[in-house]
């Protein structure tokens, strides 16, 4: 069996248990090989080929049995900043509870106890803003989301984020 028709096989088994987006390490891991740069070169061809499709930089997806669309954006966040404390917030969760009239489509707006920083995707942009605020001050102020697998800011932590991270905070003037 080609090593691509293998990569294709441990994919549609990795569906199967919740899977969709993958790591290069995780991909080899499956594969049973070391994750050096023949292996990464391997993967470059498959993108190539059009059998994966790259998410983000070191983050690949099948294109055969990609991920659901809806919840494939908080996977590849999930796999970004896995460790630590991440959560919906900002404008994206105000958006999501009605509290801002504008809808964000192309944007996630996350807090996180990891480094900051913009993804760009074809699921849209993941936006990570860092928070030094302990996880005990913070971990009372949120709730899981069990539809996307991730944590989500009630209003008062949004608002409260929002304006530690000086955002624009003219949408809210009204209920400030």
């Amino acid at each position: 069996m080609a090593k691509s028709d293998e990569l294709l096989k441990a994919l549609a088994k990795a569906v199967y248990a919740g899977g969709g987006i993958h790591s290069a390490t995780e991909l080899a891991f499956m594969l049973s090989v070391s994750c050096n740069p023949a292996f990464r070169k391997f993967l470059a061809d498959c993108v190539k080929k059009g059998l994966l499709r790259r998410v983000v930089k070191g983050f690949y997806e099948s294109v055969i049995t990609p991920p659901e669309p809806d919840t494939a954006i908080y996977k590849i966040i999930k796999k970004l900043r896995s460790g630590v404390l991440n959560y919906i917030s900002l404008e994206s969760q105000l958006s999501h509870t009605g509290d801002i009239s504008q809808v964000l489509i192309d944007r996630v707006t996350i807090v996180t106890k990891g480094r900051s920083g913009c993804f760009d995707t074809p699921y849209g942009v993941i936006e990570f803003t860092h928070t030094k605020k302990p996880v005990e001050q913070i971990a009372p102020n949120l709730y899981f989301d069990s539809n996307i697998k991730m944590y989500r800011a009630h209003k008062e932590q949004a608002i409260a984020d929002l304006k530690h991270c000086q955002r624009n905070l003219h949408m809210l003037e009204s209920q400030i």
